[in-house]
């Protein structure tokens, strides 16, 4: 079988399928009766056999190759999802540690923010508490300002009249008995401002304003019948004057009358003009020829400048052709912030 060796050696190279179908093919024809193959035929289908067995063994190959480059994408798949999923740890771990970390930061802002507060709160409240200090301070100088202004005019009203008095007790009994009534009215209501004014200063309370046109008439009235002689004009009206600005004026003109009564003739003029802007008080009178140059820098005249400057107004004083003259220009509401 010489031809059957042959056969196998050629078809040994070739894979286990295609050797199985071309020795299929050589059984068939070892089997056939020897005089009826034909030796061309045979060698034809072998050919056509080992064509198709090489054809079948490079499918198979191409299959092996695919399916190990199948497999090697499968695996770079594999390891890179793995990498993947190792990079969603670590970014879930850096995104935890990151959200821990601005959590205590905003822990650390709010505590630090909530000290901030609480430091500015006690500073407004030192803040607050100076300040009613201060008022408080002021307030008692103002009151303390009010008393001796009080006090004053009461003193030089009281030392007019006794002097009257005393002149006129033998000459004109009736008129001397006016006199030291008003001395008395006077002590009254002069004792009377005295514990309210102290009263206030103890209590820290608030004076009310003289601020209708009562309380000036109230003024007038009282000079008059302390015996000088007023003409007084009022142009406009002095409602709605702040608390500052009412008691300026009140204590503007009292001073005002109080220099008149002891440094004039007996006589005074005043003019009260107000407006929506501002009020104006006016008081002259006439002064003694052995007075010329009255008394324009005492005491009495450096506060009424001080009221009316710190209410953002101003006053003159002055003698000037035989008259003694106080002007005083008040803005209604006070002092400008």
């Amino acid at each position: 079988m010489p031809g059957l060796r042959g056969c196998l050696k050629t078809l040994a190279p070739l894979g286990a399928a295609a050797s199985l179908l071309a020795l299929l093919a050589v059984l068939v024809l070892v089997a056939a009766p020897a005089e009826a193959v034909d030796r061309g035929a045979l060698e034809t289908k072998l050919t056509t056999a080992r064509e198709e067995a090489g054809s079948i063994a490079a499918g198979l190959q191409q299959s092996h190759a695919e399916l190990a480059s199948a497999e090697a994408e499968a695996q770079r798949a594999e390891n890179h999802e793995r990498r993947l999923t190792e990079l969603l740890a670590e970014g879930e771990a850096r995104a935890a540690a990151l959200e821990r970390k601005v959590e205590r930061t905003r822990a650390r802002l709010r505590r630090e923010r909530i000290g901030e507060l609480e430091r500015q709160a006690q500073r407004a409240k030192q803040d607050a508490e100076r300040e009613r200090r201060l008022a408080a301070a002021q307030e008692r100088t103002r009151i303390a300002r009010e008393l001796h202004d009080s006090a004053g005019h009461a003193i030089n009203v009281i030392l007019v009249q006794a002097g009257a008095a005393r002149l006129l007790h033998n000459r004109d009994e009736q008129s001397s008995r006016r006199a030291i009534a008003t001395i008395e009215d006077l002590a009254r209501s002069t004792i009377a401002e005295i514990d309210r004014l102290v009263r206030a200063m103890r209590e820290d309370g608030d004076l009310p304003p003289p601020a209708d046109p009562a309380a000036l008439d109230e003024l007038l009235s009282q000079h008059r019948l302390a015996g000088l002689e007023i003409t007084s004009t009022t142009n406009g009206s002095l409602d709605g004057l702040s608390r500052g600005v009412a008691w300026a004026i009140y204590r503007i003109l009292q001073e005002a009358l109080t220099n008149a009564s002891r440094h004039g003739t007996g006589t005074a003029d005043v003019t009260l003009c107000s407006d929506a802007a501002a009020v104006e008080i006016t008081v002259s009178n006439p002064t003694p020829p052995e007075q010329p140059a009255a008394r324009s820098g005492g005491h009495g005249i450096v506060g009424m400048r001080e009221r009316a400057g710190l209410l953002g107004g101003t006053l003159e004083a002055g003698a000037q052709a035989g008259r003694f003259r106080v002007h005083a220009r008040l803005p209604r509401c006070g002092p400008s912030t």
